[in-house]
């Protein structure tokens, strides 16, 4: 027997209708906001990755799937979902186009890390990116899109977390200071730590370590080293979620784990995420598409990990009714009377009733052993009269009333209750 590869789940029919439930919340409140759906291939050229997502994340450096084709060319499975869609962005031509462009996307992606709850090698993702828009006015309908899908899928235990990590320019003067303040206890951190020391010391505000984390603790602030800029846009954000009535906490120690962001950060977390406890991050990259050689353009967007939501939604109790049962069980006592009722079957699929009828032969007690299991509302009963009178035997599983209906009237019958 061949298993299932480590850090991946099968997702059974039988609980296929939450994750249906959660993306129909994903789509509809993205359509509100006037989003539209990207898809974009599963896997891209490396370069894209390695560029846009920052040579120093560890999802470059340490979780990326990947291999070289055929055709000797680097190729990745995609690890998060922006900067593919930032590549569409450009290539199809979208930086001409009526701007702001809005889009979400619902797929999967890939990380090679050790699982955990909430945490998969593969994994699937609702993200959404906003494109064109500089105005601190984007960053608060992006954190209000979050805010509203969130509340929407019935979550309440959740916590909205907002940092600026200012621009480029601003960035230099804190990252010296980081510099200066990691220095002396340089030695005493991990190895990831004095690789990102002299590459990108703002990582190390993000490092998972023990012994780092509290080395980080009493580092510089980066609120405190923002530009006048970044910090009118940073209070910009800030008001018109005051005016929104969403709640937020500012808190210095978001950097986000991937090198395009700039100026706002955000997250939102939940304390029934377990250790993990974000269940949903995002920010600015106005920076994103000048590293990709295109364009500068402004934009941001978040992204959230379904399986992890799902976890959160069950440890909150949200409520996710399962579908229905099919309409109507169609049960044949005998060879004739299953192949009317298979016949009669596909009429009804035809006017869209669901039902099902007997393919594996049972007799007529254990077919309705087997619609009580689908939960069938009604039991349609044909055996060697009702094949005479051109009828069938209709029973009510919910009130055990049974009633005579004929074949050509089943389906209006079926219709209206």
């Amino acid at each position: 027997m061949i298993n299932i590869p480590k850090g991946t789940k099968d997702v059974l029919p039988s609980q296929i209708y939450k994750w249906h439930y959660l993306e129909s919340i994903a789509k509809k409140t993205a359509e509100a906001y006037n989003f539209l759906e990207i898809r974009t291939p599963v896997f891209e050229h490396t370069e894209l990755f390695s560029r846009g997502v920052g040579e120093t994340s560890d999802v470059v450096t340490k979780e990326m799937y990947t291999f070289l084709d055929k055709g000797g060319r680097s190729i990745t499975l995609r690890p998060e979902g922006t900067a593919g869609v930032a590549r569409a962005f450009v290539e199809n031509g979208l930086q001409g186009a009526v701007l702001p462009f809005r889009a979400y996307y619902l797929y999967s992606a890939y990380r090679y890390e050790r699982p955990q709850a909430g945490r998969l090698r593969e994994f699937h993702q609702f993200g959404a990116e906003l494109y064109g828009a500089s105005s601190p006015l984007a960053d608060a309908e992006v954190i209000a899109f979050a805010h509203s899908f969130l509340r929407n899928l019935g979550l309440k235990e959740i916590a909205l977390k907002l940092n600026s990590i200012g621009c480029p320019e601003c960035r230099k003067t804190y990252q010296e200071a980081l510099r200066e303040y990691f220095r002396p206890n340089l030695d005493k951190m991990c190895a990831d730590c004095r690789t990102r020391f002299d590459k990108n010391p703002m990582r190390m505000l993000d490092c998972k370590e023990e012994t780092c984390k509290k080395i980080a603790i009493g580092a510089p602030k980066m609120l405190d080293y923002l530009c006048p800029e970044c910090k009118a846009h940073f209070e910009a954000v800030k008001r018109y979620l005051d005016g929104a009535k969403i709640r937020y906490e500012v808190d210095p120690s978001i950097v986000r784990g991937l090198d395009y962001y700039s100026r706002t950060v955000f997250e939102f977390t939940s304390k029934a995420a377990g250790a993990q406890g974000t269940v949903l991050g995002g920010g600015r990259y106005d920076g994103l598409l000048a590293q990709m050689d295109a364009k500068p353009t402004p934009a941001v967007g978040f992204a959230a990990g379904l399986e992890r939501l799902l976890m959160v939604m069950e440890a909150e109790q949200v409520k996710i009714d399962p579908p229905e049962g099919v309409t109507c069980y169609l049960a044949g006592m005998d060879e004739k009377s299953r192949e009317k009722a298979f016949l009669l079957s596909e009429e009804l699929k035809r006017e869209g009733i669901s039902c099902e009828t007997d393919l594996m032969e049972r007799s007529v007690k254990a077919q309705f052993k087997y619609a009580d299991k689908l939960k069938a509302k009604f039991v349609a009963v044909i055996g060697e009269s009702e094949l005479e009178k051109g009828e069938a035997e209709l029973k009510d599983m919910r009130t055990s009333a049974s009633t005579r209906v004929k074949f050509e009237e089943l389906a209006q019958y079926l219709s209206k209750r």
